[in-house]
């Protein structure tokens, strides 16, 4: 019987270096899957998902063309006095749909290693459905500031979106490996090297 592959979750939080470590993963030649990009499927026009969306947070989430008004949600999300009520409700119609795609994809999956990029990993209590998990992370006040930098968002607009997540040092208190991304692009570059080779030798011990 063929092994299965090994399945690696990649996370961290918004702004904490993760995409440059799933770039470098790929490019070494894991194959790879985006949690975002199944969400932003799940709430596609004419999808299941955007109309349960619509359905719960009102018409003016849905731009005229039938798209998902990303903008407006995030307001109801982040500045409604019932924001983590809101978040919740939300993540109960979007989650369960991002999870599904991630199992078809490893079930299908040929390759000796996939790793499958979830930014909520650990929020959504699914890190055990993996063999390990790599978190990407970098000092609380970089991740601020590249996150105001990244979207343009004043502090407090930042913070907010921040604390919806875990702290990047408890989500790396829970991993197997750790990726600082702290320094340079080639150092984060260098670093997710070392975890590839680890996760190779792991396949060698199975």
């Amino acid at each position: 019987m063929a092994t299965r592959p090994l399945r690696i979750a990649l996370t961290g939080g918004i702004s904490s270096g993760k995409s440059a470590c799933l770039a470098t993963f790929k490019q070494l030649g894991a194959a790879v899957i985006d949690a975002d990009q199944l969400a932003r499927e799940a709430v596609a026009p004419g999808s299941s998902g955007l109309a349960a969306v619509v359905a719960r947070f009102g018409a003016s989430v849905q731009h005229a063309d039938g798209s998902l008004n990303r903008e407006a949600l995030a307001a109801l999300i982040f500045t409604s006095g019932r924001s983590m009520d809101a978040r919740q409700e939300l993540e109960e119609i979007i989650h369960p749909r991002v999870y599904a795609g991630i199992a078809r994809w490893f079930a299908a999956l040929r390759a000796p290693i996939g790793i499958a990029d979830i930014p909520l990993l650990y929020e959504t209590g699914r890190s055990g459905d993996f063999d390990a998990v790599v978190v990407a992370s970098c000092r609380a006040d970089q991740q601020l500031a590249r996150l105001m930098a990244r979207d343009g968002l004043s502090e407090a607009d930042a913070r907010a979106r921040l604390a919806a997540q875990w702290p990047l040092a408890d989500k790396a208190a829970h991993a197997d490996y750790v990726i600082d991304t702290s320094g340079t692009l080639e150092q984060t570059k260098t670093r997710t090297e070392d975890v590839w080779g680890k996760l190779q030798s792991e396949i060698g011990n199975r």
